[in-house]
């Protein structure tokens, strides 16, 4: 609705690209639809229909039935991919989970005495820093915390960008409020997630002076944060995409509760070795091979001497069966 207003007089008998269909209700904005009509377009070319059963195919009907030509599923694999946070936010209320990992070839991330600095090169950093930018929030447990005093803010060519929410997993709200994750000065606040009933007020009210938010969760079945109650909790303030990177214990209770939906893994040519090491992923992980979980739409990408992978674990496509 906005580009559309923008272009003015320029977009009557134009060719419209879109990656989602065209809403056809009432939201935070007029329909869609009708600001595509008013506007004089003359073709709407679409990635995905709307994954929302009560809507999907709305949009395209409506202008379709006004004269406009309509194609639909142009690229689809590729649009549905660029909205699937949105697409499971609306149909499960929770965000969509990116597992970050950076490690050496043996799946190390950090030696044996915790030296971790730096396994990747900058280009890999610097993608990383790229998914925290178009994530909603990000989110590590104490641990990453008392061993890296990490910001986890954003930083492209020496500069800040948009920041998004910083989440901590402690259950005893143990983090040192002089940590810089707690005093940082930036737009999206710093939240501290504990247990209810497992620490104190005076701790409570030391890291809401440093400047950050406190949340409580009840307990899992380990008497750690419910996982699944923050994802929820998430999703109700309008979190679509959350970006984990913690480390081998909050990385393998991601894993093993099967909360992933897609992972992004960064490998250095190197091997740390040692069975004290280290490993990226924690946890109780799969009994046999069989059980292991399984990435589809694999993409390999080359960062200097270094490589990403990527792939997903949920089933996009389940959004619009």
């Amino acid at each position: 609705v906005h580009a559309l207003r923008a272009a003015g007089d320029a977009a009557r008998g134009a060719d419209m690209y879109v990656t989602l269909e065209p809403c056809n209700h009432t939201g935070r904005t007029p329909p869609c639809t009708h600001a595509i009509l008013q506007a004089g377009i003359r073709r709407v070319v679409i990635g995905t229909l709307d994954p929302n059963p009560k809507v999907t195919g709305g949009g395209t009907e409506f202008l379709r039935d006004e004269g406009i030509e309509v194609e639909t599923e142009c690229l689809r694999d590729e649009c549905r991919l660029l909205i699937a946070p949105f697409a499971k936010h609306v149909l499960t209320g929770m965000p969509w989970v990116r597992s970050k990992v950076a490690c050496s070839l043996d799946g190390r991330t950090a030696t044996r005495t915790g030296h971790s600095r730096w396994i990747t090169n900058q280009q890999a950093r610097g993608s990383g820093h790229r998914l925290r930018e178009i994530s909603d929030a990000i989110l590590v447990g104490k641990g990453t915390v008392v061993a890296d005093d990490p910001r986890l803010t954003c930083r492209k060519g020496g500069k800040s960008v948009r920041d998004p929410i910083r989440l901590v997993l402690d259950s005893g709200l143990s983090v040192d409020p002089s940590s810089r994750i707690c005093r940082l000065k930036s737009s999206a606040p710093t939240v501290i997630i504990g247990v209810e009933g497992k620490s104190t007020d005076e701790r409570r009210q030391a890291l809401e002076a440093s400047g950050a938010k406190v949340w409580f969760a009840p307990p899992d079945g380990q008497g750690r944060v419910n996982i699944e109650y923050v994802l929820r909790m998430l999703g109700d303030f309008g979190v679509q995409s959350l970006l984990v990177e913690g480390g081998a214990t909050v990385n393998g209770a991601f894993w093993d509760q099967a909360f992933v939906d897609e992972a992004f893994f960064y490998y250095a040519p190197m091997v740390i070795g040692g069975k004290d090491a280290m490993p990226a992923i924690g946890g109780s992980g799969a009994t046999d091979v069989g059980r292991a979980t399984r990435l589809s739409k694999i993409q390999h990408r080359k960062l200097g001497d270094n490589w990403q992978v990527r792939g997903l674990v949920t089933n996009i496509d389940s959004f619009w069966s």
